[in-house]
């Protein structure tokens, strides 16, 4: 899989921050020819994801770097395993070493908590989504940990689809005209709308829009909204109905099981907790 360009561009300018004007530990102790073989290790179970990025910010560096992933991205591994191996100039290898595991890290500590999420509500139709709430300038390394952890990607930024949020809908002054307005400069872009309550869910199917979010509502009353949805005769637009909210480990069952088709959670990319890995010289393979 190609790399998304923001993605390379983040791994850039990671490797600049760290290496500035170059490795002063590793270049007064190393000499310039030396080799060296080392691995990637697990320190937990989990999943593990963002191999390709690690080995992206090698060949940056260092292009003659041999980067081996030994496990498929979104796979379980257990702590202590083997994930990836990995031979070529010792200086290089050391340099990039911190820089290749932060992104590991984070992807892995994404992804893992992802699938946590989407095993929680297997067999209910519902579709784990993120949001936006990701770390500035790695939305992408984010986004895409998410769909290795079994996710679904909402929507990426502000300008690929329109969200109507409780501060739009009060400018504007109503929902209907908040989706005028919106219909009107965008057309052919998805609109999905947040309701706050079953009378905006009501109107929202009115306005027959492509996406309403429940916004903190009750599992009774997101029983009510799919009901309500599903009550429009067939020939009617049926809008998708997604869960927001309150969504952890302990209440996404709950809501999945109200009959919701997406429960979002801005937890998967703020609050995830980085995978541990590690690398370690192989002795005496140098």
């Amino acid at each position: 899989m190609t790399l998304h360009p923001d993605i390379l561009f983040s791994i850039k300018h990671a490797l600049n921050e760290d290496i500035g004007t170059g490795d002063a530990t590793s270049n007064s102790i190393i000499p310039t020819n030396a080799k060296m073989k080392g691995q990637i290790i697990a320190k937990q179970a989990g999943i593990i994801a963002g191999l390709d990025v690690a080995a992206a910010a090698y060949a940056m560096f260092d292009p003659a770097v041999d980067f081996r992933a030994l496990t498929g991205e979104g796979a379980r591994v257990e702590n202590r395993q083997i994930v990836a191996s990995l031979g070529g100039s010792a200086r290089s290898l050391l340099t990039v070493e911190r820089t290749a595991l932060n992104f590991l890290g984070r992807i892995s500590g994404i992804a893992t908590l992802t699938r946590q999420f989407v095993d929680a509500i297997a067999g209910t139709q519902a579709i784990i989504l993120d949001t936006r709430k990701t770390a500035p300038g790695l939305r992408m390394a984010d986004k895409l940990a998410v769909v290795r952890g079994g996710g679904k990607n909402h929507r990426i930024g502000l300008y690929d689809m329109i969200l109507i949020k409780d501060n739009h809908i009060d400018f504007a002054g109503s929902l209907g005209e908040a989706v005028k307005r919106a219909r009107a400069a965008n057309a052919g872009l998805e609109i999905e709308v947040e309701a706050r309550s079953l009378a905006d869910v009501e109107e929202a199917l009115a306005l027959h829009v492509e996406r309403i979010l429940l916004d903190n509502m009750t599992l009774e009353m997101m029983r009510d909204a799919v009901k309500m949805r599903n009550d429009l005769g067939r020939a009617d637009h049926k809008p998708w109905l997604e869960a927001s909210g309150n969504v952890t480990l302990e209440t996404v069952r709950g809501i999945a099981e109200t009959g919701v088709d997406f429960i979002s959670s801005g937890a998967l990319t703020h609050s995830a907790r980085v995978f541990d890995v590690s690398f370690d010289y192989v002795q005496g393979d140098d």
